[in-house]
């Protein structure tokens, strides 16, 4: 992640921040949160070219006139990743990667192309579908079989659309699974540590960021908000890093990681407790690892762990549960299966009790401010030691600094503080420390 991107995301940021609205009304907002995913429901999907049309969604210029912008087409085609999504599994690394997986190749391998493209079966593909459009419009927006004719008709509302099976993407618990069945993946598409080991990267991924940084092919106006809710950044922020932890808990207590034969999904675990030289001795305790010992193979806890200055701001006490709740499930895995399950079991728990505590809470700046001020805190005395806790902390840090009206005053050290976590192979804990501790002087 580049200091340039930064730069992309505030000035996204400044477009999104038309209307602010508290978080219980954006969870509560357009359609049901237990939406199902467009590539589980069983609508047909037509395909991106009947969206395409000068006179729908393929204008070469924005329009005006009407509730969109039309130009949707032209905007994913040409600046989006997700149109090149099927196009990246006929490159040579990724033919290598089948090569090691035992697949003929990527480009027509349920493995890959459940996320690398719209991968419904093929009876719910219509005329104009092609698998090669890669994550296009349906992929998201769910399958148009039953509402592409409709939702441009005179009357018809946007609920009538959501009932039709148009995805409730303006609900940011719905949007955050959706996002996340990719991002971070479901049991049954998954990048496991065999895909990794093959060389597939990483995976990373933060909804408000990742959102800011994706070229937005809609108007954040007064009719946006009417229809699908007001955009508050800080309540994507929270509700993807809410949503991103149960999902993490529920492949914790799933299948991946007790149905795995003699080694659980090694995915879900911290990838650089183990990748780092011999000789690089980073080992240390965290206030999360409190109980463990040298050598344990810990699971990858940044999910809860961001949690845990938002709790520090709500209630002290509920941040205390949390934290001892994160420890217990850290120490669970030297203590056996049952133990692992029951500690996710209740770390979800508590995870719900904190996304109901914000539900109630006040999101003002005063509220923002603690939190930042708590993840610098943590940030300046080394809790991130982990790379990927310092990532989320990174991008957490710089969403909070926007949200308060503080990033353009701070961009420099907003540089730094990315520049200290943009290679994972490169990363040192104190250069983030030393960051974070010089952001937090100059506010």
């Amino acid at each position: 992640m580049t200091a340039d991107n930064r730069r992309v995301s505030a000035v996204a940021e400044r477009r999104v921040r038309t209307v602010l609205g508290a978080f219980a009304l954006l969870v509560a907002g357009a359609g049901a949160t237990a939406a199902e995913l467009p590539q589980d429901s069983d609508r047909v999907h037509e395909g991106v070219a009947t969206c395409a049309s000068s006179v729908c969604h393929g204008s070469a210029t924005e329009r005006g006139g009407t509730n969109v912008l039309q130009n949707e087409f032209v905007t994913w085609t040409r600046y989006d990743k997700h149109s090149g999504a099927w196009d990246l599994l006929k490159n040579e690394e990724s033919r290598r990667m089948a090569r090691k997986l035992g697949l003929e190749n990527a480009h027509e391998a349920d493995l890959c192309l459940d996320c690398h493209a719209d991968n419904v079966p093929e009876e719910r593909r219509g005329e104009e579908f092609q698998i090669s459009d890669g994550v296009g419009c349906e992929a998201c927006h769910g399958g148009s079989g039953d509402w592409l004719a409709s939702h441009t008709a005179d009357g018809n509302r946007h609920e009538d659309n959501l009932e039709a099976g148009l995805y409730p993407s303006g609900n940011i618990e719905a949007r955050a699974q959706l996002c996340l069945s990719c991002h971070l993946g479901t049991e049954d598409k998954f990048a496991t540590h065999r895909i990794m080991g093959a060389g597939h990267p990483r995976l990373a991924f933060e909804l408000s960021t990742f959102s800011a940084l994706m070229p937005p092919h809609w108007a954040f106006d007064e009719d946006h908000a009417r229809r699908k809710g007001p955009s508050d950044e800080f309540a994507a922020w929270t509700g993807g890093l809410l949503t991103a932890a149960q999902q993490t808990l529920s492949h914790i207590g799933g299948p991946l990681m007790h149905d795995a034969g003699v080694f659980p999904e090694i995915a879900l675990f911290d990838c650089h407790s183990c990748h780092h030289p011999m000789s690089d001795i980073r080992w240390e305790t965290t206030s999360a690892t409190v109980g463990l010992e040298p050598g344990v193979v810990r699971l990858n806890d940044a999910n809860f762990v961001i949690l845990l200055p938002i709790a520090e701001v709500l209630s002290p006490a509920l941040q205390e549960r949390l934290l001892g709740r994160i420890r217990a499930l850290n120490r669970s895995v030297m203590r056996g299966s049952e133990a692992l399950d029951r500690a996710a079991t209740e770390l979800a728990e508590t995870v719900d009790e904190l996304e109901r505590a914000l539900a109630d809470a006040g999101t003002d700046a005063g509220v923002r401010r603690r939190i930042l001020d708590s993840i610098i805190d943590r940030a300046t005395r080394g809790d991130y030691r982990d790379y990927v806790a310092a990532e989320q902390a990174a991008m957490a840090m710089d969403l909070l600094l926007i949200t308060l009206d503080r990033w353009e005053a701070n961009s420099e050290r907003v540089d730094e503080l990315f520049a200290s976590v943009a290679d994972d192979e490169a990363y040192r804990p104190d250069r983030f420390a030393t960051a974070a501790a010089k952001l937090g002087r100059a506010l």
